[in-house]
């Protein structure tokens, strides 16, 4: 299960404390600012994509869209998103769970510029109702990401 592997290197960096596992289902933005009790915007979402000749992850602020124009721009390709079945088998965590964290090998992670403005946020941990709460510094240490992108839109105030 993915969320095991998770939790399994989070205790490896001394983390395992500050994952959070509810009862309720954390596996959309709504859905997960309900169970943390944050505003949606905190989460950090994990979009998944086909690019770069393999998986590519976007993990950007909860009210973000992605924007094509800026997406083919970085990306030199149209966004496809990963089907369910893709994201679990490319990436290793489940449409729900997907995060940057304990991914397969091969699948490159990048951070939107929409998640700079907050001090701390809400990335999933593996399963459809986990969460952890990180600096933006410990979610650069963390998700082994190759690089700040901006490449959202609707989320500027």
């Amino acid at each position: 299960m993915s969320i095991e592997r998770v939790k399994a290197y989070f205790a490896r960096e001394g983390l395992a404390d500050r994952v959070q596992e509810f009862d309720v289902s954390s596996a959309t933005v709504e859905l997960a600012a309900l169970a943390l009790g944050c505003e949606p915007c905190r989460i950090a979402k994990t979009l998944s994509f086909l690019a770069e000749g393999g998986a590519v992850l976007i993990v950007a602020a909860g009210d973000a869209k992605i924007d094509n124009p800026k997406y083919k721009a970085q990306f030199g390709t149209k966004a496809k998103m990963l089907t369910p079945e893709e994201a679990e088998t490319l990436v290793g965590h489940a449409v729900g769970g997907v995060c940057p964290f304990a991914v397969n090998e091969g699948v490159k992670v990048y951070l939107d510029v929409s998640l700079k403005r907050f001090p701390t946020v809400f990335p999933a941990c593996g399963s459809p109702n986990s969460a952890i709460e990180l600096t933006i510094e410990e979610l650069e240490k963390h998700s082994g990401y190759v690089a700040w992108v901006d490449v959202c839109k609707n989320w500027q105030t």
